[in-house]
């Protein structure tokens, strides 16, 4: 919920959210629709999407870790955050600078 807050900043940057999670896709499309959520919800029951950005699941800790990645035009990882605990998640004002720095880059 906390990218939902400054979605509209994200957007701005043009920048596109995508969250992806464990769920099936009936229960990604119900929780979308309930919470009016602005942006991509991407369901990975079988971990393919979180295998391939090594997103840790870890059982005792309530499953996947958080993870943030930022990921260029190009397809590459410019950032990623593996968080230790459900609460370690970076604050969006810390993405949001990294993506102006990336686009400071690019101009």
């Amino acid at each position: 919920m906390q990218l939902r807050q400054d979605y509209d900043a994200f957007v701005e940057r043009d920048a596109v959210v995508i969250a992806i999670g464990p769920d099936s896709r009936e229960a990604f499309q119900r929780f979308w629709r309930e919470n009016d959520i602005p942006f991509i919800g991407l369901a990975d029951p079988s971990h393919t999407v979180a295998d391939t950005y090594q997103q840790e699941v870890n059982i005792l800790k309530l499953g996947r870790m958080p993870a943030q990645l930022l990921i260029d035009r190009q397809g590459m990882i410019r950032y990623q955050h593996y968080g230790r605990s459900m609460s370690d998640i970076p604050p969006n004002d810390d993405i949001l600078e990294r993506l102006d720095a990336l686009r400071a880059e690019e101009d």
